[in-house]
């Protein structure tokens, strides 16, 4: 139970620190997230501790957990990592597309297309991604863009929420289609440019 707890407790945190409801240096109160989620100390601290390895949060000497800041440098590392990641990710899904991968991908992407707010959008964007790379079946790696993507989210939340505008992903239609036509090269080529616009 503890366990399930946590991952409640890490999943709402986290949540709200992607999309600044929890802005850079707010200190996350044990007591008061304990009481808010009706539990002991026990799954909150495991809650903290995931925040501080995905790199949401930090322990701080007398100061407690705060939530942490976005460095620009940072968000230029992490779309430097993800375009060397994703690409390999997909370069080993490729080989290995089923027909079920190929229509929860299609799923997905009209699902992104879809989302009516930011916050919407950024969750299905996130899940588009994640749909396409899994079946490279790396869990190391798609862990590692599991982070990434988070990183990626708080970036996006923080300098796109007033500008973003409901739209037709060409970049995602051109990917799977690629996919779909077991054209690894282009899909990897269409990943590249789709993830170096990110700025």
């Amino acid at each position: 139970m503890s366990a399930t707890m946590a991952d409640n407790i890490y999943a709402a945190l986290s949540a709200r620190i992607v999309a600044g409801e929890l802005p850079a240096g707010e200190k996350l109160r044990q007591d008061h997230i304990a009481r808010e989620f009706g539990t002991s100390h026990v799954p909150v601290r495991e809650a903290f501790l995931r925040l501080e390895a995905h790199g949401l949060a930090q322990s701080q000497p007398r100061r407690g957990m705060r939530v942490t800041a976005l460095d620009p440098e940072e968000v230029r590392e992490v779309i430097a990592m993800r375009v060397a990641l994703e690409t390999l990710a997909l370069t080993h899904a490729i080989p290995r597309l089923t027909a079920a991968d190929l229509r929860a991908a299609d799923t997905a992407r009209i699902a992104c297309d879809a989302a009516e707010d930011m916050a919407e959008w950024e969750v299905k964007n996130r899940a588009f991604h994640r749909t396409i790379l899994t079946p490279c079946a790396m869990p190391r790696l798609l862990s590692t863009l599991d982070d990434l993507h988070i990183a990626s989210a708080r970036h996006f939340h923080a300098h796109w929420r007033h500008k973003w505008v409901q739209r037709v992903d060409k970049d995602h239609a051109a990917i799977l289609g690629a996919m779909q036509r077991r054209d690894g090269q282009a899909a990897v080529e269409l990943l590249r440019r789709h993830l170096k616009r990110v700025r």
